[in-house]
């Protein structure tokens, strides 16, 4: 039985992820040890693991409920979303654009004292599932900022905007949206009427508020899992971020994240395929 895609479902996944840049490429390739080093020393192999998290929201996003699949709809979106097979993808991409100065770069800040300290923080913030406790965890701290004048939001502002400095977020996450319709409706799982240039122009419709919304989910993320940094360390933080070096790896890791969330919601809708109304594989 095929269903209607909904708009409207997407916009939680939206707010589930974070930060995306455009990728960049370079001839120079750095070596597989040198990339797992890498992964590890920024935490960076951590946020891959939550990228599936959000496939929780594929169902909604098709106007569907994950009972719809049956019961074996959960190991299915584990099978797609397997964490060897999102390792295997960034290590592949990383190995042939991250230049070694880059990678040089961030691993000296990231191995620091007060880099290490940051990255504990991430990896927790990126193992809690429940991404709505953050969110609401957050947004009383950024309330309680606001009220008194503190001068941290515009520090946390700062950070957010060092990690996507061209504010591509919102049209990387358009894209993965539009690629995953597009695969479910190729995969049978759902009737769509719209190409793939009619469903850019229904997605931006909505663009200006969407984008507003992510900034503030961003905002309230910052504030939960960095809370119990001192504001000078944060400055800190966001001044290291804007170096074009970091700036160079922080292209590469967003992109790098999107295209295997972009990648594993199309093998999702070919999986979905296999899954019949209401039954099992």
């Amino acid at each position: 039985m095929k269903h209607a895609f909904s708009f409207s479902g997407f916009f939680r996944l939206l707010l589930i992820v974070g930060f995306s840049l455009q990728l960049s490429t370079t001839a120079e390739a750095t070596s597989r040890e040198r990339i797992e080093a890498f992964l590890e020393t920024t935490g960076f192999d951590v946020a891959l693991d939550g990228i599936a998290f959000a496939s929780t929201s594929a169902p909604q996003m098709l106007g569907m409920v994950p009972d719809d699949f049956g019961t074996d709809w959960a190991r299915a979106a584990k099978q797609v979303f397997d964490v060897q097979i999102m390792h295997r993808l960034a290590v592949e991409i990383l190995e042939q654009t991250l230049t070694e100065t880059a990678l040089e770069h961030a691993i000296t800040f990231y191995s620091s004292e007060l880099g290490q300290r940051l990255v504990e923080v991430e990896n927790a913030s990126h193992k809690i599932e429940d991404d709505t406790y953050k969110q609401e965890q957050g947004r009383a701290i950024v309330a309680d900022l606001v009220k008194n004048g503190a001068p941290r939001v515009e520090i946390l502002n700062r950070m957010n905007r060092a990690i996507d400095s061209s504010d591509s977020a919102l049209r990387a996450l358009q894209e993965i949206q539009i690629r995953f319709l597009l695969a479910a409706h190729s995969a049978g799982v759902i009737e769509l009427d719209l190409d793939g240039d009619d469903l850019r122009q229904a997605i931006k419709q909505n663009e200006s508020a969407t984008r507003t919304a992510l900034r503030m989910s961003a905002l309230a993320g910052a504030a939960y899992t960095y809370q119990v940094f001192p504001d000078e360390d944060i400055q800190t933080y966001a001044e290291e971020l804007e170096h074009p070096l970091m700036q160079e790896v922080y292209e590469l890791l967003n992109a790098v994240q999107y295209e295997i969330m972009a990648n594993r919601f199309e093998a999702l809708a070919q999986k979905m395929k296999n899954l019949e109304t209401g039954q099992d594989i």
